[in-house]
């Protein structure tokens, strides 16, 4: 019997591969992969119309019933809002029955005008926002090719979607920067009404460590832990955080699918704008040709892809981790930390994550709250066991 593999579920593609910002900590334009370069600006027609029979034909192989397609960049709307809401008619024309094509553009929020917002509300197109908080200091290294800073634009485009076209609003991703207030930065974000916020640690390795990263320290679990009170306490559900539920739902013994906790199967793929299929841009913060796959639409279709090392590599689970991430008491929540943060040059991805720390002392934090609330709220037993698990195992800090 052949080998069976979690289908792809995620679509991430890139519509437009230039942005309009010129972003000083951008791992994709500025870090060691550089073969956006040699790639069109714009994704052809013919690319988006192999692409919708592709994410088609996997969805009819799989029986899928719902997909998510995730136009991306660059900035995806100096494509254009119109070539936007044709391609994902096109794929949503193509869909097997029976499934349902969720769809958002994943912007910068710049471009963001009345106009454009409508054709997107009106395919039903979700917007999925980048920022680095709610201030203009938090989005000081966010300026476009001038060096002009981006923020009065992007806070325009925000507080549009929020005031004109709440149902298209999908939420805000931001990059956690520890050199910022974490309550300051989360209120900031949370004045701006997203349904649901995404905090993510920035890209790095082992041989590249993040910005003010402190070896085996937990400078960034801290500033998690502390937003992660502040959103625990508020005393009803002022917004999603997707790290913050996903991490309670996995100490509860439920499903998460993400890259940064679990061990639930990735399923995302990449298309570029030349049609080439690759991993998802990440792990481009490692090293030049590190998400490239070798395949693409016009030859190849995604199941190829599904038999890829580094697909299979991230369906593993924890076959795919380190001896001692698979030793520790943690590892069916932290999953090993997201798969690039596992890199170190010379020994490839079977590695602890750089944040190991980190996510140790943000998990038993967030175990520790949540068997509190057990406990004062007479909670199950098997909701009191399953926290209790992971909280004494062993001190905060350190790799296991």
């Amino acid at each position: 019997m052949a080998e069976q593999h979690a289908p792809f579920r995620q679509f991430i593609v890139k519509v437009h591969g230039r942005c309009n910002l010129a972003c000083r900590y951008c791992y994709l334009y500025e870090g060691p992969d550089d073969t956006w370069r040699g790639r069109p600006a714009a994704a052809p027609p013919e690319v988006l119309d192999r692409t919708a029979s592709r994410i088609a034909e996997h969805a009819r192989a799989h029986g899928l019933t719902a997909l998510s397609l995730i136009l991306h960049g660059g900035e995806p709307l100096l494509a254009g809002a119109e070539t936007l809401g044709r391609f994902t008619a096109l794929v949503r024309d193509r869909a097997p029955a029976g499934c349902t094509v969720r769809a958002v553009v994943q912007t910068n929020a710049t471009l963001l005008t009345e106009p454009r917002l409508a054709i997107l509300a009106r395919h039903r197109i979700g917007v999925g926002i980048s920022l680095d908080g709610g201030l203009p200091a938090h989005n000081a290294r966010r300026v476009d090719h001038a060096g002009r800073p981006s923020w009065p634009a992007a806070a325009r485009g925000a507080r549009l979607v929020a005031d004109r076209f709440p149902e298209s609003y999908a939420g805000i991703l931001a990059v956690v920067d520890v050199t910022q207030d974490p309550v300051q930065t989360y209120e900031s974000l949370l004045a701006l009404r997203p349904p649901a916020l995404d905090l993510l640690l920035p890209h790095g390795n082992w041989s590249e460590p993040p910005p003010h990263w402190e070896g085996t320290g937990t400078v960034y679990g801290g500033w998690l832990c502390t937003v992660f009170d502040r959103w625990w306490k508020a005393g009803r559900r002022e917004t999603r955080v997707r790290l913050f539920e996903e991490c309670i739902a996995l100490l509860l013994g439920l499903p998460a699918i993400t890259e940064a906790l679990g061990l639930q199967p990735f399923d995302a793929v990449v298309v570029e704008t030349d049609g080439a299929i690759e991993q998802v841009d990440s792990l481009k913060s490692a090293y030049e040709g590190a998400a490239r796959t070798g395949l693409d639409v016009f030859r190849h279709g995604f199941d190829e892809a599904l038999r890829h090392p580094g697909v299979r590599a991230r369906q593993a689970g924890a076959t795919a981790l380190a001896e001692q991430c698979r030793a520790c008491p943690l590892v069916s929540v932290c999953g090993g930390g997201h798969y690039v943060h596992r890199y170190r040059a010379g020994h490839g991805f079977r590695n602890p994550s750089v944040y190991c720390a980190d996510l140790q002392r943000f998990i038993r934090h967030v175990a520790t709250r949540l068997g509190a609330t057990a406990s004062a709220t007479t909670a199950t037993s098997a909701m009191a066991t399953a926290v209790a698990a992971v909280v004494p195992s062993s001190p905060e800090g350190g790799i296991p």
